[in-house]
């Protein structure tokens, strides 16, 4: 096997992925066909915007905030010392901004209280040392309008194109409705604002835990039941480094089906979805000779799930024969599963993609891989997960799928190439073995004749 190859096959999936986001580029100068959709622009995802990625940190400063249950310190420490840390790291590009709730209204006066909320630090250019200082004067003083501080944070970021995040830290459900915290999440997501807003729950009740899944449930956000110092740090760094990663294209809803011939017919681009636990999902995608499918999913665990579980990505031709297909699996409570597959339809060589976690299926049909000048690819995304005791199983868990479809890539030299090589240096070496041994022979007997004759 020659270093090209070698090469060539260690690729990581990751590669596939950044390809996949190029959501149809590849496409843009190619003749049309009559099997492609001709989609709309809001099909084809989300054109790149010049807008930043914006998140606003919504922070619970009420008084059960005073609590010293996380390894020793109270809760607003925990979080003072978590967002100072996030603060410090975050991307230069940011638009960054904290809107704080019970911060300035004392618990006994309610009507007040329940109308506490306000913007912290405004949403743009962090300041760094102004946001940390703002932060560490806050003191847990007062209720918990939950509700409100979701809609005013949806105000500090106002519209756009892009998908903008809130990140919710608190310790307990509103105690101050309405508005319904839940409700107002429903509201936000309906009104097609492209708002994702994650939870993070100090403490760990079970209704305190219903709300704060069903308002990340709403909008495809992510909950996490914090128990240590580290993991609200690493938590918060991460969904604030999403954002940065995902705000230039903004995913196309769009729902699968369970058999490939209903199955909605995808242009390149970025899609989201939401699975059923043990579900399958089909979508379709056109793919001409001569190209090449990009495709990669992420299912994000939202919720707690039982241990030991994957996702699948299979592409399948019209007949159902596998092609291709990528896995990923875990057996602990981790963010996202993720994994992707790219395949070279017939009329070019194929591509070679060989990884741990991407390989050509041993069943596909000689005609599945030598067919007609172009045909559809069936992408089938599974999951083998189930909820723990007491999750909600609805709804779906949000997966965001890419597509990509480009020019083949050209293949690695094959085999016999190197094989052939092989060859030529080892009748190189051994004719060099041959011939070193011959003189040395030589000289040895030369040696031994001048000894015996002194």
């Amino acid at each position: 096997m020659t270093i090209i190859q070698r090469r060539w096959q260690a690729r990581p999936v990751r590669l596939l992925a950044a390809l996949a986001i190029a959501a149809g580029a590849a496409l843009s100068g190619l003749p049309a066909h009559a099997d492609e959709p001709t989609a709309p622009p809001t099909q084809s995802g989300a054109p790149q915007s010049s807008e930043a990625p914006r998140v606003d940190l919504v922070l619970d400063v009420s008084g059960s905030m005073r609590a010293t249950d996380i390894q020793g310190k109270s809760r607003i420490s925990v979080a003072q010392q978590s967002i100072d840390e996030v603060i410090d790291a975050l991307p230069s590009e940011t638009q960054f901004g904290i809107r704080t709730f019970g911060a300035t209204v004392p618990v006994s006066d309610k009507a007040r209280g329940c109308q506490d909320t306000q913007q912290l630090f405004p949403i743009g250019k962090t300041d760094k040392v102004e946001a940390k200082t703002a932060v560490a004067t806050l003191r847990p003083t007062g209720w918990t309008p939950i509700g409100l501080a979701l809609r005013g944070a949806a105000q500090d970021l106002g519209s756009g194109q892009t998908t903008r995040r809130i990140v919710l830290v608190t310790d307990g459900e509103d105690d101050c409705g309405p508005p319904d915290p839940c409700e107002v999440a429903r509201e936000l997501a309906a009104q097609g604002t492209h708002l994702v807003v994650d939870t993070l729950g100090l403490a760990h009740d079970d209704k305190t835990t219903a709300q704060l899944e069903c308002i990340a449930n709403a909008t495809g956000g992510t909950y996490t039941d914090v128990r240590t110092q580290q993991q609200m740090t690493d938590k918060v760094k991460q969904l604030v480094t999403r954002a940065g990663d995902t705000y230039k294209v903004t995913p196309v809803k769009t729902t699968g089906t369970d058999r490939c011939p209903d199955a909605p017919l995808l242009a390149p681009g970025v899609y989201s979805d939401r699975e059923k636990f043990s579900e399958h999902r089909v979508y379709r995608v056109p793919v001409r000779a001569g190209q090449e499918l990009r495709a990669a999913v992420s299912v994000s665990l939202d919720r707690p799930v039982a241990r030991d579980y994957g996702v699948l990505l299979q592409a399948t031709d019209a007949d159902g024969q596998e092609l291709v297909r990528g896995t990923d699996a875990a057996s602990g409570r981790t963010d996202v599963l993720s994994t992707g597959v790219r395949w070279s339809a017939p009329g070019k060589a194929p591509s070679a993609s060989a990884s741990a976690s991407v390989t050509p299926s041993a069943t596909a049909s000689p005609a599945a891989l030598s067919g007609a000048a172009g045909s559809t690819v069936c992408l089938i995304v599974s999951n083998s997960l189930a909820p723990q005791a007491g999750s909600q199983a609805e709804p779906g868990l949000p997966l965001e799928l890419t597509v990509d479809v480009a020019a083949a890539s050209p293949a690695p030299d094959g085999p016999a190439a190197g094989l052939g090589r092989g060859w030529v240096l080892l009748l190189v070496l051994t004719g060099a073995g041959l011939l070193t041994g011959l003189v040395f022979g030589w000289l040895a007997r030369w040696r031994i004749a001048v000894w015996r004759e002194n």
